[in-house]
């Protein structure tokens, strides 16, 4: 269990949260109705998954999210069952709804992601002072994506922000918006090898290639760079070391969340002032028991306590 009484205060950025919707269907096909063998709606956005997998590995989180209409009144609904603690900012227009299609016969999964509600600059500032305010010198998470009103370099704003307050901050992002909080040089980010791959604009075709190009980041000024690898596991570049954590080998079902649900697991467990190594595998540990779920709901503690064992991580001379 999770030693909530030396926890370090942790806060969830969610600017562009959704309620998503996944169908089940046995194939696509164009110009005709398909029906769903099956559905199911869940609170969704990436800084939601982290608060939802915080509270299910039992550790303190409040999460900040931007809430709108009728939409945003159903997302609140699931959210105050979800996660441990909330802090919502109400704005005019209505909170994005996100899809999911499994195929059963092709096993292929589609996503699309709908378009979140404007927010004015005094607003996302008003929810940002309040996200560094509860972090303190504890864990402030960034992560997800932003309305299109937003700025591209919101997130290096909100780096800066945690680290001038004396906490440390964790980038879950891409493109651009990671590309910005790297220059604030945040304590911890973790792309996924593609987005890695986006953010050198060049091919990584070995653990090498992937361990020179985060020492790069390193010298630029990111702490950590823990780079995931799906069903090889991930890499973890730290100042003193490299260490590779071997995923267990799970049925899958579906791989929405498990990127969020790695970045709770790890957030969990530096919060606890863990070991780097404690820190990766229960970041595996949960990635791999989501992706034995269905739709986007996330793992179950008994799941992660199972896999926890299993995870393999191992330091490389690299």
């Amino acid at each position: 269990m999770a030693n909530t009484s030396r926890q370090l205060p942790v806060s969830v950025l969610s600017l562009n949260p959704a309620v998503d919707i996944t169908y089940q269907i046995p194939q696509l096909i164009a110009d005709q109705k398909v029906h769903a063998s099956d559905s199911r709606y869940d609170p969704g956005g990436n800084g939601i998954n982290v608060g939802r997998g915080l509270k299910r590995l039992g550790v303190q989180a409040c999460t900040f999210c931007v809430v709108a209409g009728e939409i945003g009144r159903f997302l609140r609904h699931q959210l105050d069952e979800q996660l441990d603690q909330a802090s919502y900012l109400e704005v005019d227009g209505e909170t994005r709804v996100n899809g999911t299609i499994l195929e059963s016969v092709t096993g292929a999964q589609f996503e699309v992601s709908g378009v979140g509600p404007a927010v004015s600059t005094p607003q996302w500032q008003h929810l940002l002072d309040r996200f560094v305010t509860h972090g303190g010198k504890g864990l402030g998470v960034i992560t997800g994506s932003l309305q299109r009103s937003l700025p591209q370099n919101l997130y290096a704003e909100a780096v800066r922000r945690v680290q001038g307050a004396g906490g440390r901050a964790v980038v879950d992002s891409h493109d651009e918006l990671l590309r910005h909080a790297i220059e604030a040089e945040p304590f911890l980010i973790k792309p996924n090898r593609f987005e890695l791959e986006t953010l050198v604009r060049q091919a990584l075709k070995d653990q090498r290639d992937i361990v020179r190009k985060a020492r790069q980041l390193q010298e630029r000024g990111v702490t950590w760079v823990c780079v995931s690898l799906g069903a090889e596991g991930a890499l973890l570049v730290t100042p003193s070391r490299v260490l590779k954590a071997e995923a267990p080998s799970v049925r899958v079902i579906s791989t929405v969340g498990a990127g969020d649900s790695m970045v709770a697991g790890m957030v969990a467990l530096l919060a606890q002032g863990a070991s780097e190594q404690d820190v990766l595998r229960e970041g595996i540990a949960c990635s791999a028991a989501t992706v034995m779920q269905p739709g986007t709901e996330l793992f179950d503690r008994e799941t992660v306590d199972r896999l926890r064992g299993k995870v393999r991580v191992i330091p490389l001379s690299l």
